[in-house]
């Protein structure tokens, strides 16, 4: 049977939270900064305010709000191109996943200190030869006296230069008939003996990709997460926290204020039109993906969040284009000019990050029953 598509509406709540992060933001924030650049100083900020890790429990560091209102705060930084992601991913899915999956003595360990934004994690998924396809992972995890043995190669890991930890998927069972079984998530310390993390510098010359090498990295026993062999199941419920927050098509806002104002009172049809259909895809773009944020307080919800990324991904990648043929502009030299330019060097990244659109839309075809 298919499965059925809903994006119930979704009011988002706290007026006044959305006031009190806007006048911390104008207090707060570092000048021309974007959310993927990273402040180690605002990130601790921002956990002093009970920001960071704001749904989870406060036995755990959390300060036990509800996702709606994270989806408030997390709307408000990214918007504002706050530089919060020292401590985005720990945020967005590695806290949670430790909630959900983790030992006690593994939250402890980690949870408080990513809530006081004190401590990174990145992403140990996509791999040279594997790109979106996870299940072609070859990554392996021996066992050993006290633990296992990890060697083989990550490519594409956000954060990896400046995290202290990564959630690392691999294989640790042989492949058999079913392609997705025998994989195992574990915790690694990013300062272990036996870790190389060498820079994949991106078009606009900055650094936020890198190739994470490993070669025979001890994790303790103490630092598997999840049961053994059962990783995918977890790598699944990750994903959706991953692929539906409004950082999935909140990347080119910048270039569409810019834009706006660039062409003023005058706009000919074709750039009204333009300015109609961002307005319009933003909007539905951030309906869906605050109903999903609603969805995550009760579920899962794998298919709503990947079309969330899938239109959120053509979106962007179309603004930069409809913008770059209706209004060119000199490479540097004004604020418009300035994201145009900024844009184009970003955009290629959205295509692989949270999957490639062939990967998600197989996704939803299986579930929705169509292959």
């Amino acid at each position: 049977m298919s499965a059925v598509i809903a994006f119930p509406p979704c009011n988002l709540p706290a007026t006044a939270l959305r006031a009190e992060v806007r006048a911390f933001i104008a207090q707060e924030k570092p000048p021309a900064t974007h959310y993927t650049q990273s402040s180690r100083e605002f990130s601790r900020k921002l956990g002093a305010r009970g920001w960071i890790g704001m749904t989870w429990p406060a036995r755990w560091g959390g300060a036990e709000r509800t996702t709606l209102e994270r989806y408030v705060v997390v709307e408000e930084l990214i918007a504002a191109g706050a530089p919060i992601f020292y401590h985005w991913v720990a945020d967005r899915q590695s806290g949670p996943l430790l909630l959900r999956f983790g030992t006690d003595d593994q939250r402890g360990m980690f949870l408080a200190a990513i809530a006081r934004g004190e401590c990174g994690f990145a992403i140990g998924l996509s791999e040279p030869n594997a790109g979106s396809d996870l299940a072609a992972i070859t990554t392996r995890a021996v066992r050993t006296d006290g633990g296992w043995r990890i060697t083989g190669t990550k490519i594409w890991t956000s954060n990896a230069h400046i995290a202290e930890f990564m959630i690392l998927l691999c294989r640790s069972s042989p492949r058999g008939a079913d392609r997705r079984h025998g994989f195992t998530q574990f915790i690694v310390d990013l300062r272990s003996s036996g870790i190389r993390v060498y820079p994949i510098m991106n078009m606009a010359g900055q650094r936020e990709f890198n190739e994470v090498v490993l070669d025979g990295v001890f994790v303790p026993d103490a630092l598997v997460l999840g049961p053994v062999d059962q990783g995918w199941k977890q790598l699944i419920s990750e994903l959706a926290l991953e692929r539906s927050g409004p950082d999935r098509f909140l990347s080119a806002l910048e270039l569409c204020r810019r834009f706006i104002a660039e062409v003023g009172n005058g706009p000919t049809d074709a750039e009204a039109a333009l300015i109609g259909r961002m307005a319009a895809h933003l909007w539905t773009l951030r309906h869906m993906s605050a109903s999903v944020a609603g969805m995550l307080q009760d579920k899962s919800p794998e298919l709503e969040a990947t079309i969330v990324k899938d239109l959120g991904t053509r979106f962007e990648q179309d603004i930069v284009e409809a913008c770059r043929m209706l209004r060119p502009a000199p490479a540097r030299g004004s604020p418009y000019a300035d994201a145009l330019t900024d844009a184009m060097l970003y955009m290629p990244r959205v295509t692989i990050q949270g999957g490639t659109p062939q990967i998600l839309r197989n996704a939803m075809a299986r579930e929705l029953g169509l292959r």
